[in-house]
């Protein structure tokens, strides 16, 4: 293989016209300019410079080693660019996998904020629940719910971003819709609208708190997401329980009260692979995420 460094010097070299020109233009001594000429020579097995005068000329198969390392050049060049716009996080990509609530509520802020620092990073967007247990699968940060005290798999690192609390959305009009809080039991005799079509970790979560509390919840409609469960309470159709987040758009006519006794909780986290941390965007992504977080604590969403 052909050492690069002597063709960049054997070029300038050409370009320059002389031993000792390209010496000057490059901070080298003559020798060490002759030096690796006589050794990119051998490399080759071609005779690439014929004396000219003072200077030097190439020969023809010099000339033509010349043009070919024009062009190797530029795209060396090209690849550096490209491995310094990598380590900066201006050009590669950004593949976040994320779970439905948190893409609705938190999602616009931490992409807007990607693409203002970095509009040369191509993001990929995967909706799922799920968090792969092939390494080789997983996505650079991926927005997960788990139990407390959640620990990942090897080469990737946790960070807790906030301990999501249930809320009852119900009507307005609703008897309880004035209170601070709502115990669980109070709600037995309500008609449950499901909001979990996927029977999800979250929507287990729920049903352990409802067992805790003494009663299974008996779900009259189905429905596949926190948005239309909580439009199918606006149209009076009943109540649902869910994680406060899911409440990030609100629904004219409902209310959201804070569930008790138990209090169900999820923990939301930032799953990130350990090769990519220490890369900008992913560093802006996950500075923007616990801001989206914090935000979520100060302003809780109302239904």
């Amino acid at each position: 293989m052909l050492d690069v460094h002597r063709l960049r010097i054997f070029r300038s070299v050409v370009a320059s016209g002389s031993v000792a020109a390209a010496a000057a233009n490059l901070g080298y001594t003559p020798s060490a300019v002759s030096q690796h000429v006589s050794a990119l020579q051998r490399e080759t097995g071609l005779q690439l410079l014929a004396r000219h005068g003072r200077g030097v000329r190439p020969t023809a198969a010099g000339q033509a080693l010349a043009d070919q390392a024009d062009g190797l050049l530029a795209r060396l060049g090209q690849v550096e660019t490209f491995v310094a716009d990598l380590r900066s996080g201006r050009s590669g990509s950004l593949a976040i996998a994320y779970f439905a609530s948190v893409g609705a509520a938190w999602l616009p802020s931490v992409v807007s904020s990607l693409t203002a620092a970095y509009p040369g990073v191509r993001l990929d967007l995967e909706l799922t629940e799920e968090i792969p247990t092939d390494p080789s699968r997983r996505a650079d940060l991926q927005l997960a719910v788990a139990q407390p005290n959640f620990t990942p798999g090897a080469g990737t690192t946790a960070h807790h971003l906030l301990d999501d609390p249930y809320v009852a959305v119900i009507p307005e009009s609703h008897p309880l819709a004035g209170r601070d809080e709502i115990e669980l039991v109070e709600l037995v005799g309500e008609r449950w609208i499901d909001n979990d079509f996927a029977r999800g970790w979250c929507r287990r979560n729920l049903l352990e708190a409802c067992r805790a509390a003494g009663f299974a919840p008996s779900f009259a409609v189905e429905a596949h997401d926190y948005q239309t469960a909580v439009s199918f309470v606006g149209a009076g159709i009943g109540i649902t329980v869910l994680p406060a987040l899911g409440t990030a758009h609100p629904v004219p006519g409902t209310v959201a009260v804070p569930v008790v006794r138990p209090v169900p909780v999820r923990s939301i986290y930032a799953l990130v692979q350990d090769a990519v941390a220490d890369t900008p965007p992913v560093v802006t992504a996950l500075e923007a995420l616990r801001a989206v977080a914090a935000a979520s604590v100060r302003e809780p969403a109302p239904a």
